[in-house]
């Protein structure tokens, strides 16, 4: 009943935002900047879904109730996808037409098939902690921008946290971490990493893969109880999350032994587990829950005025924050292309890419933006699409989130071979050529 009443809800909402919604008339208007935003505010993943769309929204309002980008208004639209790889591509064919300012997939298998169309259609790709890790790689993947982390980035901070506590690298050898994961391309990202941090430590890596959309998980907590990894990562999304949760409890498996990645530490994945999911720790995409001065703008610029997307309640929670995050990284590109091809100008997706590829999100930026203490500064290169590769580890009280950890930096020298490799293999099969000095630099 909980599903039905928050589906429910979640279609009122997004049929409150079709009237907020451009159209092709608004799209024809002058100084409109236009952003595509692909949704799942229905269906299994709905609970993590709409926290992070509402946010993404909340920050284009404000955006536009402080001015706009210089001058230029935000217009967008919102397509749901439910978390679905067709209808991702769908509402991407859709919405291009529309001036698109850059597409965020909120899905790494939508990624996947956007990474083949965006480069000739000329519209960046972010996908901020997700997607394919090695489109890190901007010599390759020209119109990708997987911004703040990867997959192999988080794997890298869960490894290197689990050998600080056990007292160093060589204190892993013998022991066994079960990767439990969403059997999806998302779910699958981690496994290059650590099976070479496997094999580079000693440590067994159990894999046990759920099927979408993750309810139903008993066998693969019976093999749990039976091997009894000394650690389980947990790579979940949606209702897959709670439902480990509530197995692990079942199951008598240690929560504090259990971490996830961080789409698998929010509100929605121990709320209804309460007291049960004490312990549990998940990695932080740099932010974690609570507000800050961005967040107190959209409360007084957005929700006040009776333009808040979602219940105000939410601003603040994880997923609530990391949809601002993506939107401002959206923005911020915008912004930064304009002071190449003028302020105060609709950028196209070509002119936007330029911006993402040269992001100088510094600390005093930052903050300006509102986002002190949430995040860490971000830059980008020609060679380097990602910008940042720093995370964080939260654990649940049993009532909140709290940092359990200090920052933690993914090795690169593990990391910058298997993306180039991976890049390579890419261009390979693809047929395509590394860019040159000459491209780098236009």
């Amino acid at each position: 009943m909980k599903m039905k009443s928050f589906a429910t809800a979640a279609l009122i909402a997004a049929s409150g935002l079709a009237a907020l919604a451009t159209t092709p008339s608004a799209f024809a208007q002058a100084k409109e900047q236009f952003f595509p935003v692909l949704v799942y505010r229905t269906g299994a993943y709905a609970p993590n879904g709409v926290p992070f769309a509402n946010g993404y929204v909340d920050y284009l309002k404000l955006v536009n109730a402080k001015g706009g980008i210089n001058g230029v208004k935000i217009t967008f639209e919102e397509c749901e996808t439910g978390y679905a790889t067709d209808k991702g591509v769908e509402c991407y064919e859709r919405l291009k037409g529309k001036g698109a300012t850059v597409f965020q997939p909120l899905s790494t298998g939508i990624t996947f098939a956007l990474t083949e169309k965006a480069p000739a259609d000329k519209i960046p790709l972010i996908t901020a902690g997700y997607g394919r890790s090695e489109s890190q790689d901007g010599g390759v993947f020209k119109w990708n921008f997987p911004l703040a982390g990867t997959y192999w980035v988080a794997a890298d901070a869960l490894v290197q946290h689990i050998a600080k506590k056990e007292g160093g690298f060589d204190k892993l050898k013998g022991k066994k971490i079960a990767l439990v994961y969403h059997d999806s391309p998302y779910g699958k990202e981690p496994i290059p990493l650590l099976q070479e941090r496997a094999r580079t430590h000693g440590f067994e890596l159990q894999l046990l893969p759920v099927t979408h959309p993750g309810v139903e998980q008993k066998a693969t907590w019976l093999q749990i109880r039976q091997s009894r990894p000394d650690y389980v990562f947990l790579w979940g999304w949606g209702v897959m999350n709670s439902a480990a949760l509530k197995e692990a409890v079942a199951t008598g498996y240690p929560r504090d032994k259990m971490y996830g990645v961080w789409w698998s530490g929010a509100e929605p994945d121990v709320k209804d587990v309460g007291e049960g999911a004490k312990g549990y720790n998940a990695l932080a995409l740099q932010h974690g829950a609570g507000r800050s001065k961005v967040h107190a703008e959209i409360l007084k610029l957005v929700h006040e005025k009776g333009q808040g997307t979602g219940p105000a309640e939410e601003v603040g929670q994880v997923l609530y924050t990391r949809g601002l995050m993506s939107a401002m990284l959206a923005v911020e590109g915008v912004k930064r292309a304009q002071e190449r091809y003028g302020k105060g100008k609709v950028m196209t997706g070509e002119q936007v890419r330029w911006g993402l590829e040269n992001l100088a999100l510094d600390q005093a930026k930052l903050d300006a933006l509102g986002f002190a203490g949430v995040m860490r500064p971000i830059s980008t290169s020609c060679q380097d699409h990602m910008g940042a590769n720093w995370a964080r580890v939260q654990t649940w009280s049993g009532s909140a989130w709290q940092f359990t950890s200090d920052w933690i930096q993914a090795d690169e020298q593990i990391i910058k071979p298997m993306v180039k490799a991976a890049a390579d293999k890419y261009a390979a099969e693809k047929k395509l050529t590394r860019r040159t000095p000459e491209d780098c630099q236009s």
